[in-house]
């Protein structure tokens, strides 16, 4: 029975007027407990600053993975952003990758392969120099790199730092669809994205808000991964009367697994999700004595 893995992206860098995400440490890593008892495999991470607006904190990094390291019975993948930080909480490139240096305990990290408008507020920036040392980085760290991508031509950056020995093959890469000044979320944008990979890549695919779920269904039935969460959509559905009903991570993994599912498939554990993307098992204990827990 194939495998499919649950990417659980739990926070993200704003909080929309009106919902409820988790910003805390604390919070964050109880969510992510509860988002893998539920049978995510992998929690995507940002942090905030005390204000509650996106940053990259490294401090809160490192006491969310040792919150979750905590759990004894806890085995989940952590992915940590390199792209968390607000207009209100600028970030240089070196406070991007910070915590992926120090930190002890992070599997995989985000490579957004590219800048663009991120419409209609700022420009998304990804310079070629600072991809080159956050892969470098990647590879001397051991941490898996989640290569995001936005738009097609992302997909060449990717090849590149690959020939120049910058990023590790085989590749896994996170197809973004439905930010406005990105391609948008349809099927067809994304079966293009899938056809145009390299060979013996993993990938998964997530839509923002209203192209949530037709990406689910779609990655599902071209043989991909998934990630739900607040980080990409807070509306769940609507009641009978057409009223939003507001998402929470739990409900939106729930249903992420109930479709994995119905569709045929199993939810990948953290320990089969590590065989496919090619990552190490985990040794918690060790990870747990880096991190000072024991």
């Amino acid at each position: 029975m194939e495998k499919t893995i649950i990417t659980a992206a739990l926070t993200g860098a704003v909080t929309p007027a009106g919902y409820d995400i988790p910003e805390t440490p604390e919070q964050i890593a109880q969510c992510a407990y509860e988002c893998w008892k539920l049978g995510a495999a992998v929690v995507h991470i940002h942090t905030r600053a005390e204000d509650g607006k996106g940053a990259m904190n490294t401090a809160a990094f490192a006491e969310i993975v040792g919150r979750i390291r905590s759990f004894q019975d806890c085995d989940v993948i952590i992915n940590c952003t390199s792209s968390g930080q607000s207009v209100e909480h600028p970030a240089t490139d070196e406070q991007r990758y910070l915590h992926h240096q120090t930190v002890p305990g992070i599997e995989m990290g985000s490579y957004d392969a590219g800048s663009f408008n991120w419409m209609p507020s700022t420009v998304f920036m990804n310079s070629p120099q600072f991809l080159e040392k956050l892969g470098d980085i990647y590879m001397e760290k051991g941490i898996k790199p989640e290569i995001e991508v936005f738009d097609a031509g992302m997909l060449g950056v990717a090849n590149y730092f690959v020939k120049k020995g910058h990023l590790s093959s085989p590749c896994h890469y996170q197809f973004c669809l439905g930010v406005l000044g990105g391609m948008p979320a349809t099927v067809e944008n994304l079966l293009y994205l899938k056809n145009h990979i390299p060979e013996g890549s993993t990938w998964s695919a997530f839509g923002v808000g209203a192209g949530h779920m037709p990406i689910l269904y779609g990655a599902l039935a071209l043989g991909g991964h998934v990630r739900v969460g607040l980080d990409d959509n807070v509306i769940f559905g609507k009641d009978e009367n057409g009223k939003k009903i507001m998402a929470t991570n739990q409900m939106l993994v729930q249903r992420a697994v109930e479709a994995v599912k119905t569709f045929g498939n199993q939810p990948a554990t953290p320990a089969e999700a590590r065989e496919i993307l090619g990552i190490p098992q985990l040794d918690a204990a060790a990870v747990r004595k880096q991190l000072g827990i024991d």
